[in-house]
Parts: structure tokens; sequence; C-alpha cells
């Protein structure tokens, strides 16, 4: 009579790790199973013998099965942390990025009013609002996003988070309520409609309206570049994260508008990931 094989945290995660593709093959399996089961990853190392209920292994095994077929792991658990805050996810958003972290420790890094108002635009989650909130309860910070879905989790996100960003349901800035702002802020869509990584890894998952822009990527750029100044107060700023290889033509796009002091930062790879610039006093030169 043969008997069956334990269920160990150990051999569950050895066959998980060996099934699925990628450098993080490990690490998703040790996040799926601590999903499912509520132990710890150092939980793991310390008693890998831990056996684990056999309906627990099944619904583990489900999700590696998925994950096999390379849906996303934040979507698999459902939350992705950003900013050290926790946020739920859904399929109607980008998955937040740690390179967009850069984007937030840009903003906070500009000359800004201490009761600021900022806008972050395609929220998504609402991860770079409820980021900047977080770091400046004196900023009035809101959001928008074209998606009702990405709407209601934003939302939903600033109440389990208690942090007071407002979101509205707005293309761009078609949407917003009357206002200006000190800070227009944003992660928009940015990969052109042909190219190859669309078809690659993660973002095969994510949804479309959310990642490309255009046959060159900078059609929804280009128009938050143009109408931003009509949103910004004199000596307001406007702050985009693009792909590694649009800097240049960013830059263009804003200097072209009116705007000054006009420069690109990189993200944590040495890309030149993001550029902004700051709208003019009143003058000849934005007169537009």
């Amino acid at each position: 009579m043969t008997s069956k094989p334990l269920l160990t945290c150990e051999a569950l995660l050895d066959d998980a790790a060996s099934r699925i593709s990628g450098d993080t093959a490990r690490l998703d399996a040790e996040l799926l199973l601590a999903h499912i089961t509520g132990f710890s990853r150092s939980g793991f190392r310390a008693f890998p013998e831990r056996e684990v209920a056999a309906r627990l292994a099944v619904e583990f095994e489900k999700l590696v099965n998925e994950r096999m077929q390379g849906m996303p792991v934040a979507y698999l658990l459902g939350h992705q942390e950003f900013w050290s805050l926790p946020l739920k996810v859904s399929d109607s958003t980008l998955i937040p990025r740690p390179d967009t972290e850069c984007l937030v420790e840009q903003a906070l890094e500009l000359p800004m009013p201490e009761n600021a108002c900022v806008v972050d635009m395609g929220t998504g989650t609402g991860a770079i609002a409820l980021a900047l909130a977080s770091e400046r309860p004196g900023w009035t910070v809101s959001a928008s996003d074209l998606m009702e879905g990405a709407v209601v989790l934003a939302q939903e996100n600033a109440r389990q988070l208690n942090l007071p960003v407002d979101v509205f349901q707005s293309r761009w800035f078609a949407g917003l309520p009357a206002g200006s702002f000190d800070l227009i802020i944003s992660n928009p869509p940015y990969i052109a409609s042909d190219d190859h990584h669309l078809n690659e890894g993660d973002v095969r998952f994510e949804p479309a309206s959310a990642l490309v822009s255009g046959a060159d990527g900078l059609d929804d750029i280009r128009m938050i570049v143009k109408d931003a100044p009509d949103w910004l107060n004199p000596e307001g700023w406007l702050l985009l994260e693009h792909g590694y290889d649009q800097a240049e033509a960013v830059q263009a796009l804003f200097v072209s508008r009116g705007f000054v002091k006009v420069e690109s930062r990189k993200d944590y790879g040495g890309n030149d990931r993001m550029t902004l610039g700051q709208w003019p006093q009143k003058g000849p030169f934005n007169a537009q």
C-alpha cells in the first residue's frame, strides 16, 4: 500500500516553485501559500515540516495553476503594497509598481505650499494619491480615473486607510470639479499600441486602457500637457511618469506648451522615467 505524500509546507513550496516560471518562483509560491494558510513566510523556513490541511492544499494548487498561466500574484492575492500602504487591487486597475514610488518621491521634493492642492489623474488603485496624503496631511489631495471599477477601488482603499482623498470619475480633466491645483501628477498610459511587451508577463492580464496610448504611446500625455495649464495655479507643477525612451519627446511637449524648469528624473533602474515642469507666473509666455 502506497502512502500519500505528506502535505508539508516544504513539499508544497518545492513542488510549486518547480512549476512556476520566472526568477521569483519561490517568492510567488510562498506568497500564495501564506495567503491560503495564514502562515508567515518566515514560518515556512522555521517550520518547513508543518503540515497543511488537504482542503487548503487544494486551494493553493488552484492558485499555483493560475500563476503558471501567467496571472499576476497581486491579482491572485487581491492586494499589493505601495509606499508601505496595503492596497486592494483588481483586474480593473494596473498593479502598482515599485518604480512609481519614485514619482511620489519627486512630488514630495517639490517646493509647494503647506496647504497645496493636488490631483492624481488616472489613479487606478489610488496608490499615488494615497501615498501623498499619508505623507502630507496638510495637502488637499484628490484623484480621478476614467474606469468606474478603478474609482470604486480607490475610494475603498482611501476608506480602509482612513486617508481623506476624494476620488472622481473623469477622463483626464473633463469631469473634474472646478478648481485649480499646485500639482497635477499622473502615471498615464504610455505604451505604443504595437509594443511587444503587451503580450508578455503580467501586462497581458492588466487593462489595456491603462496601458496603451496611440501609435507612439504619447496620445494621453499630449492631452494632459495641453490642458494642464488651465487647471494649474501660477508656479504650479505638472509631474508625469512615462516610458524609459520617451523623456526627450515628453520634455519637448512641456517646453512647447510653455512650461519652465522642465527636466526628467530617473527611476530605480536609472532610466529617465519622469518629467516635470512648472507653469510660470502670468505673462506673455503663458497667455495662450
